[in-house]
C-alpha cells in the first residue's frame, strides 16, 4: 500500500474533492475516525488472508449453490470471493481448451501478446468461448451471483431481473509455464476516476463518504445499476453492470503456476479505495496501516492515489486460489482486488476464459444487443478495441453454437430491448 502515486488527475478534480467534502456535514472530523478504524480491521484480516492463504476463499460444488446455508451465503458476500467447482464436466472443458489452442494454430496473424509468444488474446468468437458462455450451468452460477445483490431502501426497480442473466463476451488466455507475467498487477475493475466523479456511482459510497464505513452495503443494486463505470472511452473498461468477475478454468492450476491472486475482503477493499485520497501517509514512515503515519490533507490536491482515471490500491496481502480442475469457475465480486501471479512455475499451461456474471438490466440489455451484432459480423464487442475480426477465422463460433435456449436469450436472441 505504500508504493508511490501513479500521479495527478487534472486540476479540475480538486473540485470532486470539494463537492464531496461539502456535501457531509463534518467530513474531516467523521471520515478520519473512519480512517483510523479501517486501518486497524484491514492489519487484523490482511493477517488473517497472509495466514490461511488460499483456505480464506470460499469453496464449493455447483451441485451445493441451491442449498447453502445463509451463514455461508453471507461468507461469500463478504469475502466477495468464490470458488465453485464441478461447473463442467472434465472432458467438455478439456474439449474446448482444445479448440481453444487449434483455432491459434490454424489462423495465422491473430491479435495477442507478447508478441513473440502469444499467450492472451483479443479473441472473443471462439467456438469454445460462444459454448462456454451459453453453457446453462455456469449461467446458472451467474444467475445465482447475480442474486447476491437487493435494493436496500426496499424501492422497486423497473425492468431489472437477476435471474435472468446476460452474456458479456470477453477474451481467454492459455498462459505458458517458466514464463514471467506481468500484464495483471494488483488492480480494481468495474471503473476508476468515476466512482468519485460520477455522481450516481458515488451514491453506492455515501456511506463511506459521510463516515459510517460500516454500514456500507456493496450489494445494494439501486445507484449500480444507473452508475457510469466509463466515462472516457478507454478500450476495454466495461460499460455494463457486471455483478461479479469471472474466470472459467479449462486446465489445472495450483498457486504459484500463474493462477489468480484477490484480495478476499469487498467491503474493506471498498473503504480504502473511497477513502484514502482524502489522506497521506507521513513521509518518512513505513508501516502503512498505523493510523498514527496518517493525515488528512489532500483533498484540495488533484490527487487520487493509485488511480490515473483507471487504477486503484495494491494491498499487501492475496490469496491464491488453489488447485483449478477443469471444471472450476472462479468468482469475484468486481470491486475485489485481484492480480494474476507473475510467476508460473508449473509444467503445463494455465488456461482460463473471462466470463463475467451480468445480470438483466435496460443498460445491460441494450450493450447485449449491440454486443449480438458484432459477434453475427465476427467483430469486437462494443466495450473493446477494434481489431481485424474473426469473421473469416477457421473455427470461429456461429449463433448455432449456443446450443442451449438460456445461452441464445442472453446472447440477445430473444430479447426486446425498449
Amino acid at each position: 500500500m505504500s508504493k508511490p502515486d501513479l500521479g495527478p488527475c487534472p486540476p479540475r478534480f480538486v473540485e470532486i474533492k470539494k463537492d464531496i467534502a461539502a456535501s457531509h456535514p463534518n467530513f474531516q472530523e467523521r471520515i478520519t475516525k473512519a480512517w483510523n478504524e479501517l486501518l486497524v480491521e484491514l492489519e487484523q484480516v490482511t493477517a488473517e488472508i497472509t495466514d490461511q492463504g488460499t483456505e480464506y476463499v470460499p469453496q464449493v460444488t455447483f451441485s451445493e449453490l441451491a442449498n447453502l446455508g445463509p451463514e455461508r451465503v453471507e461468507e461469500i458476500r463478504r469475502k466477495g470471493s468464490v470458488v465453485v467447482r464441478d461447473v463442467v464436466d472434465d472432458a467438455e472443458a478439456s474439449s474446448w481448451k482444445d479448440w481453444l489452442q487449434e483455432y491459434v494454430s490454424t489462423n495465422p496473424g491473430i491479435d495477442g501478446f507478447p508478441v513473440e509468444d502469444k499467450q492472451f488474446f483479443q479473441l472473443y468468437w471462439t467456438k469454445s468461448q460462444v459454448r462456454a458462455r451459453g453453457h446453462p450451468n455456469v449461467l446458472a452460477v451467474t444467475s445465482w451471483l447475480n442474486n447476491m445483490y437487493h435494493v436496500k431502501s426496499g424501492a422497486k426497480i423497473e425492468n431489472v431481473d437477476l435471474s435472468t442473466p446476460l452474456i458479456y463476451a470477453d477474451r481467454f488466455r492459455i498462459r505458458h509455464p517458466g514464463v514471467q507475467w506481468d500484464a495483471h498487477p494488483p488492480h480494481v475493475d468495474g471503473g476508476g476516476i468515476e466512482r468519485w466523479e460520477d455522481p450516481t456511482f458515488r451514491k453506492c459510497f455515501a456511506d463511506l463518504l459521510n463516515g459510517n464505513w460500516r454500514d456500507h452495503d456493496p450489494y445494494d443494486l439501486e445507484n449500480r445499476i444507473n452508475a457510469r463505470s466509463s466515462m472516457y472511452g478507454r478500450a476495454g473498461q466495461a460499460t455494463v453492470f457486471r455483478t461479479y468477475q469471472g474466470w472459467l478454468a479449462v486446465s489445472e492450476t495450483a498457486p504459484r503456476e500463474g493462477t489468480l491472486q484477490v484480495f478476499p475482503s469487498v467491503y474493506l477493499s471498498n473503504a480504502y479505495t473511497i477513502l484514502r485520497p482524502f489522506f497521506r501517509q507521513i513521509p518518512g514512515t513505513e508501516n502503512a496501516l498505523d493510523a498514527k503515519n496518517w493525515e488528512y490533507g489532500t483533498y484540495l490536491i488533484a490527487r487520487f492515489p493509485r488511480c490515473l482515471l483507471y487504477r486503484d490500491w495494491v494491498p499487501r496481502a492475496l490469496a491464491k486460489h488453489q488447485d483449478a480442475p477443469t471444471h472450476e469457475a472462479r468468482k469475484n465480486y468486481g470491486d475485489v482486488v485481484h492480480a494474476v501471479e507473475k510467476e508460473h512455475t508449473g509444467t503445463g499451461d494455465s488456461a482460463v476464459m473471462y466470463i463475467p456474471a451480468v445480470p438483466f438490466t435496460p443498460q445491460n440489455a441494450a450493450y447485449v444487443a449491440r454486443q449480438k451484432e458484432n459477434f453475427v459480423k465476427g467483430i469486437a464487442p462494443p466495450d473493446f478495441p477494434a481489431t481485424n475480426g474473426e469473421g473469416s477465422y477457421a473455427g470461429v463460433g456461429r449463433p448455432e453454437d449456443i446450443e442451449s435456449p438460456i445461452g441464445k436469450r442472453a446472447m440477445g436472441f430473444a430479447i426486446e430491448v425498449a
